[in-house]
């Protein structure tokens, strides 16, 4: 079996250099290209090497281009402004792609979604097998449980983090919302401050934590009366963000173009 043609930008980041120890573990694929910013230190090193993997014979460039080519799949965990440009690239030469950048507004969703009329594309919030059952099972207790049950998001993430809510929080949110019949930003509550007073019947509330190293905490509280019922999801490595994302890409090579999620990788629909 042909194995599937991995490229990865951001290759000396935090989560870049996850994704390089996953595709080289991996022998369903093979990494074939990636790249860092002109100002990177990893520049012109072999990927194998900057990952603590050993050599692997691709060396990191400073062209995206480079990446994008047909029959491959970029795994994008850069930034939005990065990967709003890696989409361009992707629909130009017929490369698929699976994202997992966070912060991507309405406007980049609507360019990804455009893009994947096109190409196929895996978009999620979160690449974890054990938080995209977090969000089935959240979305089925808010349906069984309804307006009598208030519910809260808390996300805690390190200190390094520039996003908030988190995507997986928005996510989660995201998919309460639609099992409850509404839309997010109809129910949703980012801040709290001063005399707010009482709570709205049906509002979702968001709490942010940021501190230390923390890869990613998540908690769905459904307070009621008399009793609560809370479902949390704790991330200890980066790794299991990874190992879906290049579950992920492996499952994606050959697919026609649409736009999936984690929830068409792993099968729930």
């Amino acid at each position: 079996m042909a194995k599937i043609d991995i490229a990865i930008p951001g290759a000396g980041g935090r989560m870049g250099r996850m994704l390089v120890q996953t595709v080289a573990a991996d022998a369903a694929c093979r990494l074939v290209a990636a790249s860092e910013t002109v100002s990177s230190e990893f520049l012109n090193q072999d990927a194998g090497e900057v990952a603590g993997v050993g050599p692997l014979g691709v060396i990191v460039q400073d062209r995206a281009s480079f990446l994008f080519g047909a029959g491959r799949v970029v795994i994008d965990f850069t930034v939005p402004q990065a990967t709003m440009a890696h989409v361009q690239l992707a629909r130009e030469t017929q490369t698929g792609m699976v994202i997992g950048t966070t912060g991507i507004n309405a406007q980049g969703l609507a360019v990804i979604t455009e893009a994947s009329k096109d190409i196929p594309i895996v978009f999620a919030p979160n690449f974890s097998v054990g938080v995209n059952l977090m969000m089935k099972m959240v979305a089925q207790v808010a349906a069984t449980l309804g307006d009598e049950f208030d519910i809260e998001i808390i996300e805690a993430h390190h200190r390094h983090k520039v996003d908030a809510p988190s995507g997986t929080a928005l996510g989660l949110g995201r998919a309460i919302a639609t099992a409850k019949g509404e839309d997010l930003q109809t129910l949703a509550v980012y801040a709290r401050e001063g005399h707010t007073g009482a709570r709205t019947s049906g509002s979702i509330g968001f709490a942010t934590v940021r501190g230390g190293d923390i890869v990613g905490d998540h908690t769905v509280l459904f307070a009621g009366d008399g009793e609560r019922f809370e479902v949390t999801h704790k991330a200890s490595s980066r790794m299991t963000f990874a190992k879906g994302a290049v579950k992920a890409a492996c499952w994606l090579a050959g697919k026609p173009p649409k736009l999936y999620d984690m929830s068409d990788v792993l099968g729930f629909r």
